[in-house]
């Protein structure tokens, strides 16, 4: 197959990747395909030795990248939920029992519930007990 091919290939698949939400599958199959092409241009011959070189580089960049890239991106991503658990918040105003208010939590404002058994007063430092939507659950700090 001639090195054109697989570079044409590897650019179609990196634009694939562009128009799938997220999973982080195709960037590597992209390049395996374009880091293919260069060695099919300086000398690898043969459809088979250069799927082989397609195959073995785009799963080993996928075990080898993926995880950690991932990682790497997430971080300035919102948290997940359980990642909020046992999180310090502070109620923005007073809060009944049972009742919603707006708490801060790491620099935003969030609808709060108050989980526990005594008023939350405002300026006061609570916990998170669980994160439902976009509404957090708190309860005081003891």
């Amino acid at each position: 197959m001639a090195w054109w091919i697989w570079l044409v290939a590897g650019i179609v698949i990196l634009l694939g990747e562009l128009l799938t939400p997220g999973g982080f599958y195709l960037i590597f199959f992209g390049a395996g395909a374009v880091v293919t092409a260069f060695a099919a241009a300086v000398g690898l011959e043969g459809l088979g030795r250069q799927g082989v070189c397609f195959l073995l580089l785009s799963l080993a960049a996928l075990l080898l990248f993926r995880q950690p890239l991932l990682r790497r991106l997430r971080r300035g991503h919102p948290l997940l939920p359980d990642e909020l658990t046992g999180e310090v918040a502070v109620a923005r105003g007073e809060i009944a029992v049972h009742a919603v208010g707006q708490a801060e939590l790491r620099g935003t404002v969030w609808s709060a519930r108050n989980a526990g058994d005594r008023p939350l007063a405002a300026g006061e430092r609570c916990r998170v007990k669980r994160v439902d939507g976009l509404t957090i659950y708190l309860r005081p700090e003891e």
